[in-house]
This record gives structure tokens, sequence and C-alpha cells, in this order.
């Protein structure tokens, strides 16, 4: 039978190789760069992860920057050049991956009641609060390819303050 930390590991490069998927076929360089800010971030759980999953005591996930940095690019998108051409395809599949990390969320929080010390319940809630994060930025991407001229102009982007 496969472990958490297992099964987490996998869940994790799978997410870092779509991402990274993702990213090769998105029109947009400043979606481009998101997704794969996105697989940098995959890769940093898994490795996490695996430090766990190896008793290491001194495991630590950093603060993730990845929204500072996703409005960072969505300014950038905003003040550029070029219309950009609204995606339902592209907006369709960045909601599967929106629900695929509600699903690591919930994956993590129900993991993190589980837990056998309470550093490693601390961790899991950690990169539950992170995949939360990505399924709130991949709403964000979803919404931003489905209607790129009023989303900017509405500036939504500003709710990634809120996290």
């Amino acid at each position: 039978m496969m472990n958490i930390y297992e099964y987490a590991m996998k869940m994790e490069k799978d997410g870092e190789n779509y991402y990274r998927e993702l990213a090769r076929n998105a029109d947009n360089e400043g979606v481009r760069n998101i997704l794969n800010m996105l697989a940098d971030e995959e890769v940093k759980h898994f490795h996490v992860l695996q430090q766990m999953r190896n008793n290491d005591d001194h495991v630590e996930l950093a603060d993730s920057d990845v929204l500072a940095n996703a409005k960072n690019i969505f300014m950038q998108m905003r003040e550029g050049e070029g219309a950009l051409v609204a995606d339902e395809v592209q907006a369709r599949l960045y909601r599967s991956v929106e629900a695929t990390e509600s699903k690591s969320y919930n994956f993590y929080l129900e993991k993190s009641e589980e837990a056998e010390n309470e550093a490693e319940k601390v961790l899991l809630l950690k990169l539950a609060a992170e995949e939360k994060q990505h399924m709130f930025l991949m709403g964000n991407i979803a919404d931003f390819v489905s209607r790129p001229e009023t989303w900017i102009e509405d500036a939504e982007y500003n709710h990634l303050d809120e996290y």
C-alpha cells in the first residue's frame, strides 16, 4: 500500500508535469510564466514531502511568493500592448486544474487531522494553504483567458492581495 507521502509526492510530481505542459501550450507569455511558477511550487512541495517521508527533523516550507509574483505579471500584462483573445477552451482547462488544486487542498487538510505529531500537522496545513492559493490563482487565470479585456480593466487581480 502506498503511504501518504508516496501518494502526495506522486500528486505533486504529476502537478508539476501538468503545469509544464500547460505552460508549453499557453499563448500568452504572462500566463506561461505563472504556470511555470506553479510548476516550481509543486517541485518545492515534492521535496518537502520527500523530507517528511524520510523523517527529517528539520523540514521547512518557505513562504510562497507565487501570488505576489503573479500579481506583478498581471499588472505587466495590463500595461502591455497587444490585444488578447478570449479562449474558452483554455479557460475550461484551467478550471479543471482549479478543481484538481481543490482536491489537493482537501487532501492535505484531511491528512493534517491524521498527523502523528504537531510538526507534521503544521507542514500539512501549510501545504493545504499553498494548494488553496494555487486553486485561487488558477481561477483567476481561467477568468483572465475567458475575458482578458474586461478582467484586466476591472483589476480583479487585486483580489490576489486577500491571500
